[in-house]
């Protein structure tokens, strides 16, 4: 590297040199031409020759001259130099400014958003309670006698409105997680029990949709550090997304084991549609559907798996995801487990 360098001449530096030479009205084009084929013919000897050298060699030029055009380019490329850096720089704090304006906008705007949808979401608890107990009047004859048809149509809407405060819930937990106000009540929690109830709640709609529910446990495991409420929430989501996305003759089957010394991995594995590779991470973007089309064949608000990581990482944990297209999904994540 030292023999190159010590080879090096201010006239390297210096880009088109003997046109501005020429502009200079120093030499002729015609001299200039000379130059570059006397030039060429010097290298072409297998030494280094410079433009310079052969205006000097030919009596073109002299070195005194030669190095105040030197001297004259350095300066101007310097001064270019900097004039491109305070550009640079000022379209960087442009730039940057820009970008902060546009945080600060979008941050606002997702706040804005979050107080909608909390707001929303209170405003219809209090008519659907109402909507709710009048049901639960009608069904049980408490105003008077209904007809078999009438209560057959009574309990599904009383299955609609369990269906819609659900919603309203999730949009409510949604809005508190946005705004980094839900709280977490850690406990001491039986996984397995937990988990068994979950498995009960989903069995009617596993067997509308002729999907197999399955659990394998080991039978005695220790307890786990979790919100009992929420972790519920989420083993039910997550039976609840294997179902949906299973077809009749499916499976969808909830896994417990112990992970190492402290650990109790959760896995729910389905044989359902699976995800694109390509699309894995949309699936935890808030109110977004796969499918997003209006003939559309799974419901949903598209918040239930963005709910189910925050709600996941709020205990320390990490929610993974694997799938295959058309052979299924897994889901799986551990919880610290406590010994007596």
């Amino acid at each position: 590297m030292a023999k190159n360098l010590s080879n090096l001449s201010p006239e390297m530096l210096i880009p088109r040199m003997g046109e501005y030479i020429v502009q200079k009205g120093l030499i002729s084009e015609a001299d200039l031409q000379k130059a570059l084929a006397y030039q060429r013919e010097q290298t072409s000897q297998g030494k280094p020759y410079l433009l310079g050298q052969a205006l000097i060699d030919m009596n073109l030029l002299d070195r005194t001259m030669l190095d105040q055009v030197v001297t004259e380019q350095l300066i101007q490329l310097r001064s270019a130099l900097q004039a491109a850096n305070r550009n640079l720089e000022q379209r960087v704090k442009d730039r940057t400014a820009e970008l902060n304006e546009a945080l600060n906008r979008l941050s606002e705007l997702s706040q804005m958003k979050a107080n909608f949808v909390a707001n929303i979401s209170h405003e219809l608890r209090t008519p659907l309670t109402h909507v709710k107990g009048y049901l639960e009047l009608l069904i049980t004859g408490s105003l008077g006698e209904v007809s078999e048809d009438q209560r057959h149509a009574l309990q599904v809407s009383q299955r609609a409105a369990a269906r819609l405060e659900g919603l309203i819930e999730d949009l409510i937990m949604f809005s508190l997680a946005s705004r980094g106000e839900m709280s977490m009540k850690l406990d001491l929690v039986d996984i397995r029990q937990l988990v068994s109830l979950a498995v009960q709640s989903a069995l009617n709609k596993a067997e509308e949709r002729s999907v197999k529910l399955l659990v394998s446990a080991p039978e005695h495991l220790p307890a786990v550090q979790a919100d009992p409420d929420k972790i519920t929430w989420v083993v039910k989501q997550l039976l609840d997304n294997g179902i949906k996305f299973t077809p009749s003759g499916g499976s969808v089957v909830i896994n417990l084991k112990e992970e190492g010394q402290n650990l109790i991995l959760i896995s729910i594995m389905d044989t359902g549609i699976g995800i694109p590779p390509g699309r894995l991470k949309e699936i935890f973007e808030p109110f977004h559907q796969l499918d997003g089309s209006s003939t559309r064949h799974f419901g949903g608000t598209g918040l239930g798996l963005s709910l189910v990581r925050q709600i996941v990482e709020a205990h320390g944990s990490l929610l993974d995801v694997q799938s295959v297209e058309g052979r299924g999904t897994t889901f799986k994540f551990p919880l610290m487990a406590v010994f007596d």
